[in-house]
């Protein structure tokens, strides 16, 4: 595993992705920054002009550009591999944007924490929301399924929705009380598999709704984001004991324990080449290959 330096302590590197310049992205929760990380170690930093915004969640949009939620200021942003930077409200007030990611029909889906909504904004920043059925629900992480409809995790009410790009909504209740589903990624098996930050598993639900559990050996390690491999492993962080946990397609779990203390992962992606990228709340982002 390598470790590289990208912020000073309190910054908080938080989500993380590869960009289609080969870079990895990933945003400064505490200093309102997005930053990059170059292959030769080089890290390159952008402001925001809003050092508060709380920049969350990044991802590739359908333009080439990087797409990234604002939860403290309720904007979503885009930056471009040449360091442009813009942003966009959200119709509603308060609304906490949260999770985001690339969907259907060239536009992104993100999640509104605050309000039980998820919204749609296209490349040009035309905003539309859909309510979901749950008050209180917390929708966190966002991704779109093989199904063509965008699915996202419901922290406070254990389930997992499944939207469709008319703002239809099924609810999945999820079977162990207190999973508290956080990340969610599409799987190489058609499937979506989430991570349970109170229940200490790994998920995977069909696009029919039918559940299974992969429990933790630590159950409190509290996995918090996840990744799908393109060899059909899944990458997840374990933000509660420091690690870097693996599910291969044989239902096998292991881990990856990040070296010193107080590493706190939270983001993670793979890159094409395989590598896996997360991002420590203490300053760095952690590579590993095989």
């Amino acid at each position: 595993m390598e470790l590289f330096e990208v912020a000073e302590a309190g910054a908080g590197p938080y989500g993380v992705t590869v960009g289609p310049d080969g870079g990895v992205w990933f945003t400064l929760v505490h200093a309102g920054e997005i930053g990059r990380l170059a292959a030769d170690g080089s890290v390159e930093r952008f402001g925001l002009g809003a050092p508060g915004c709380g920049p969350s969640v990044i991802t590739v949009g359908p333009d080439g550009a990087l797409w990234f939620s604002r939860m403290r200021d309720h904007r979503i942003g885009r930056i471009t591999v040449d360091g442009e930077v813009g942003s966009y409200g959200v119709p509603t007030q308060n609304a906490g944007p949260y999770g985001i990611a690339a969907g259907p029909g060239g536009a992104l889906w993100f999640t509104e924490l605050n309000v039980d909504r998820v919204g749609r904004i296209t490349v040009d920043g035309q905003v539309t929301e859909f309510p979901l059925p749950l008050a209180g629900a917390f929708p966190s992480l966002i991704t779109a399924g093989a199904d063509g409809a965008l699915w996202c995790t419901l922290n406070q009410a254990n389930a997992v929705a499944r939207v469709g790009v008319e703002g239809e909504v099924t609810v999945h209740r999820l079977p162990t009380e207190g999973t508290a589903p956080v990340g969610i990624t599409a799987g190489a098996d058609g499937a979506l598999w989430y991570v349970g930050i109170g229940g200490g598993l790994v998920g995977r639900i069909t696009v029919d709704g039918q559940v299974t559990e992969y429990p933790l050996a630590d159950r409190a390690a509290k996995p918090h984001a996840i990744a799908a491999g393109l060899d059909g492993r899944l990458w997840f962080t374990e933000w509660g004991a420091g690690r870097i946990g693996v599910l291969t397609p044989d239902g096998r779990l292991d881990g990856h324990p990040v070296p010193g203390p107080g590493a706190e992962p939270h983001g993670i992606a793979v890159g094409p080449d395989g590598a896996v990228y997360a991002a420590l709340e203490r300053g760095q982002i952690a590579r590993l290959a095989d």
